[in-house]
């Protein structure tokens, strides 16, 4: 059995909770959820217990089918009023012999102190190269012969307030966080290919009444911006054209619309009931230009932003949100970006739907974070691990296995 981590992702729209399991460098899902959020509006907390409510309902549901108690939990955080700051680490290796993963750490910790900004928060530290005796740009040093480790590192800090607020009611929720990181981040390590991380690309959110637009260079994020519109908007405009509820707004989107209305059918239609109680028929090309046409106002935004963060060459845009996964929306993404974007299309098994990309980025992080530091996280007591197990039906060796290697895995845990 391989390491098992769990993840969730406060959003505007749904709490998202996954519990996901690393063989041999794939990523299996175990269980996930999602739940209306309540409570929650442009990733600030606006009334608690609602919030609360929403959490422990999604946690509630991983719970059940695991038949275990999630304890610990890795969260995406907000990149809303975010700031970067690139610093500089040095210390002594060690053991001259070789650099090791405790050498890392502290070189990543040297570089750290001092450095976070009052009323701010650390967030994330992503190495950008490592130097050992004057030969730089190492991506991991580990096992160079050296006596001075120097690295190069981008921090993000986001403000205490908001954040302390999301981990208060994660707090009441009795979820301890072990580890965080900025929501844009998750969404590149679940999206990287090779390629992504020697270029430079743009990755665009787009959430419930926010859009994220996020600049990488060489798999570090070095900008980013939120801009106050995303898809609650859609559901706005259909509601207030047909005089209907937002409820059933939202039901059109997601199951009859065709985001491109090109490809919509005249001859589709369906009937609607006003709040007044007037009944009439609309047709599917009716109602997908009303989505065209705002779909196409945020991706121009956001295409705008792009260009306002960064004058680089831009290699890459990908688009994720949950808004991505309806019918004909990378027809869209063509008309405004050309062949340059595209829609981001999950493969994750249990989970194919752009809406969880920055939760299960989270704990890709994560685990590089781990491997990077040569550090280990144990999430789950051997009691849930023996649950979990058996709930997937797993044979009595492999339980062995699995537990022997909890028992000798003594190295230095970062939770």
């Amino acid at each position: 059995m391989g390491k098992i981590y769990a993840g969730i992702d406060i959003g505007t729209d749904c709490v998202k909770v996954i519990v996901v399991e690393k063989i041999k460098n794939e990523f299996h899902l175990l269980a996930s959820s999602k739940k209306k959020s309540k409570g929650i509006k442009r990733s600030e907390v606006i009334d608690a217990k609602e919030l609360v409510n929403s959490v422990k309902d999604a946690v509630k549901e991983v719970e059940e089918k695991l038949d275990i108690k999630l304890k610990k939990v890795l969260i995406c955080v907000s990149a809303k009023n975010c700031i970067f700051n690139i610093v500089r680490g040095k210390v002594e290796v060690k053991n001259k012999e070789k650099v090791t993963g405790a050498d890392i750490r502290e070189v990543l910790k040297d570089a750290i102190i001092g450095q976070i900004k009052e009323g701010y928060e650390l967030v994330t530290a992503m190495p950008i190269s490592f130097c050992v005796d004057g030969n730089d740009n190492i991506k991991d040093p580990k096992g160079y012969k050296g006596s001075i480790l120097e690295t190069k590192v981008v921090i993000t800090e986001v403000p205490k307030e908001p954040l302390y607020k999301i981990l208060s009611i994660l707090d009441i929720c009795g979820l301890e966080v072990i580890d965080m990181v900025i929501g844009a981040i998750g969404d590149y390590f679940e999206v990287k290919n090779k390629n992504m991380d020697y270029q430079v690309g743009a990755i665009i959110n787009i959430g419930e009444d926010t859009t994220n637009v996020s600049i990488y260079n060489k798999g570090i994020m070095i900008k980013n911006s939120v801009i106050n519109v995303g898809s609650y908007y859609v559901d706005h405009d259909i509601s207030y054209i047909y005089n209907i509820d937002m409820d059933e707004a939202r039901l059109l989107k997601e199951n009859f619309v065709v985001a491109s209305s090109r490809y919509a059918d005249s001859y589709d239609k369906i009937e609607l009931k006003t709040m007044g109680g007037t009944k009439y028929t609309i047709s599917q090309l009716d109602i997908s230009k009303v989505v065209e046409a705002r779909l196409e106002e945020i991706l121009k935004v956001a295409k705008k932003e792009i260009k306002n963060l960064t004058n680089r060459k831009i290699s890459y845009i990908i688009i994720v949100g949950g808004i991505s996964e309806i019918t004909g929306f990378n027809y869209v993404v063509d008309n405004i970006f050309g062949d340059q974007a595209y829609v981001y299309n999950s493969t994750t098994m249990g989970i194919r739907d752009n809406s969880y990309t920055s939760v299960l980025g989270l704990i890709k992080y994560f685990d590089d974070k781990l491997a990077l530091r040569d550090s280990n996280c144990e999430m789950f007591p051997i009691e849930d691990l023996k649950k979990i197990v058996s709930t997937r039906g797993k044979s009595d060796i492999l339980l062995s296995k699995m537990l022997n290697n909890v028992a000798q895995n003594k190295e230095e845990k970062v939770c």
